[in-house]
């Protein structure tokens, strides 16, 4: 499995973040948008690869995998903050 490279995570992170703040309406910034997006990726493709035993690749893969966990993220910080 290739990657996507240093440079296109930051860029599909930062679209994942953008797309997840949207989605669960929530306020963050750049910086923030673009964290949660690479490490939403992260964190979801290791639960696929956990569960499927594979990942989605390429670009559009790697938003979608970025946005579920992306969101994700955002709903246990809000859970773990006790805010809706």
């Amino acid at each position: 499995m290739t990657g996507i490279g240093w440079f296109a995570a930051i860029i599909v992170g930062g679209l994942a973040g953008w797309i997840a703040e949207k989605i669960m309406k929530s306020d963050m910034g750049l910086i923030m948008n673009i964290i949660l997006g690479i490490v939403g990726a992260l964190v979801a493709n290791w639960l696929l690869v956990l569960i499927v035993g594979s990942t989605l690749g390429g670009w559009l893969g790697q938003l979608v995998v970025g946005v579920i966990g992306a969101c994700l993220l955002i709903w246990v910080t809000r859970m773990v903050r006790g805010k809706s």
